[in-house]
């Protein structure tokens, strides 16, 4: 009998959450430019060599099953390559813009569950003779950073390298654990929640205070005003992709007496603010955004160890640095919070926070609450240039999740010395939204007036 392994509490509800109109997913997309000397039967060649790769490891040999009302990984034991990888070709002329529409209706398909949940793409006829990888994993298998150090992994610094081995036959650096006791492993998970609780609950105690005493830093889950941004969602989905350079953000932030991410943030916040204005959707509180905070301590590869806090994005302000100022006291006031928890604690302190909020996300009792109205996420990658079999990694752009009540993401990733953009969203619920792109840069632009650092641009 296969080890079992048990689903996460988290990752659990990933799975809960799903349904049609909901993938719960997350992706990315790769542009790569091949070598030099590619010839006709690069991309041949390259096809099948990768169907060669037959076997699977963890995780991407892991599938659900079901065992006293609960969830398990087990292994595949029928594993098919042809069901996860899949070569693709744009019509020509191959244009970024069919690009993009191909990988938004991608992602807008479901996962099988009767399978490992992952999928694999690879996209020739790119224009200027260049090729793409779309991949979708389940979010109940990675979370971001796992997701970067399991495509790490796939690509090498070497560009003479032409003989990859692909993502899912690459053994894992360590043993993957599987318990063949289920209710001994739950066991296990059950008591150390039960260990964090007295933390858990002074940090709840302090939170009632601060939102008691009207703490203008503190941001609760019942602040964020309604919007157009937490409608409820389709199966449809537009995604948008835009690259900046990543020293010209973090030079405006650090000018401003922030942190890069403040920056992001604060781009972001503009951003918003001018496309909401321009639907005259703009409220008069400030958004929220909920900031996932990657809590991985070690090199492991799967499963989600992430926790979250919100911040201010102060939409309500007129004058940028007020509004950056905001955004950066709002950050420090909940990384603060957790600077004495534990992993545990901090997962379960945002588990208890956000209660309510995440049981009206899954239930959809109450359309016009929400705990937060965008999420925002930055994900570390790598800061040298890579390659994937002899091709040049130009670009890699992660696609994420929208759900009813949240029908924008905004995932962002660095490498290479650029902050790569992803911004996915429900293409009947917000009209004309790759418009952000050109409201992102002018947030930058804001920003770096306000620094005093010039204006150049740095987008590519």
């Amino acid at each position: 009998m296969p080890a079992l392994k048990p689903v996460t509490p988290i990752d659990q509800g990933f799975l809960w959450l799903e349904r049609r109109n909901q993938p719960m997913h997350v992706g990315g997309l790769l542009l790569l430019r091949p070598p030099a000397d590619a010839g006709d039967d690069y991309i041949p060649a390259l096809i099948e060599r990768t169907r060669r790769a037959t076997r699977a490891y963890p995780p991407f040999n892991q599938r659900l099953v079901r065992r006293l009302g609960a969830w398990f990984w087990t292994e595949d034991r029928a594993f098919d390559v042809e069901a996860h990888f899949r070569p693709l070709a744009l019509p020509r002329p191959g244009r970024i813009r069919e690009l993009l529409t191909l990988v938004s209706q991608l992602h807008a398909n479901l996962l099988d569950r009767a399978k490992p949940l992952w999928e694999l793409y690879l996209i020739d006829g790119v224009e200027d003779g260049r090729i793409a990888v779309y991949a979708k994993i389940h979010h109940a298998m990675v979370d971001g950073v796992a997701a970067m150090r399991l495509l790490q992994r796939a690509m090498t610094t070497e560009a003479g390298d032409t003989e990859l081995t692909p993502l899912w036959a690459i053994p894992p650096r360590r043993r993957q654990r599987g318990g063949r006791n289920p209710a001994l492993r739950l066991g296990q998970v059950a008591g150390a929640q039960l260990a964090s609780l007295p933390r858990v609950s002074m940090e709840l105690s302090r939170t009632v205070q601060s939102a008691w005493q009207r703490d203008p830093d503190f941001v609760s889950a019942f602040q964020a005003p309604r919007c157009i941004l937490n409608q409820r969602v389709s199966a449809s989905r537009r995604f948008a992709a835009q690259s900046w350079s990543l020293d010209r953000i973090r030079a405006a932030g650090r000018q401003l007496g922030g942190t890069l991410n403040d920056a992001v943030l604060a781009m972001c916040s503009a951003a918003l603010r001018r496309y909401l204005q321009s639907l005259d959707a703009l409220p008069d509180k400030p958004l929220i955004a909920m900031v996932p905070m990657s809590l991985r301590q070690d090199d492991s590869e799967g499963g989600n160890q992430v926790a979250l806090f919100l911040a201010n994005l102060a939409t309500h302000l007129d004058d940028p640095r007020s509004r950056f100022d905001t955004i950066a006291r709002s950050v420090r006031h909940s990384k603060a919070r957790y600077a004495t928890m534990s992993q545990t604690e901090i997962m379960n302190y945002v588990a208890t926070v956000m209660a309510v909020g995440g049981l009206n996300l899954a239930t959809g009792l109450m359309p016009g609450r929400q705990p937060f109205n965008v999420v925002i996420s930055n994900v570390p990658g790598p800061k040298q240039p890579l390659y994937f079999n002899g091709a040049r990694l130009e670009g890699m752009y992660p696609v994420s999740i929208v759900l009813d009540g949240q029908a924008l993401n905004i995932t962002l990733n660095s490498y290479d010395h650029k902050l790569e953009f992803g911004l996915i969203a429900c293409s009947r619920t917000l009209p004309s939204m790759q418009r952000l792109l050109d409201d992102l840069e002018q947030g930058l632009v804001e920003l770096e007036a306000l620094a005093g650092s010039g204006g150049a641009d740095g987008r590519s």
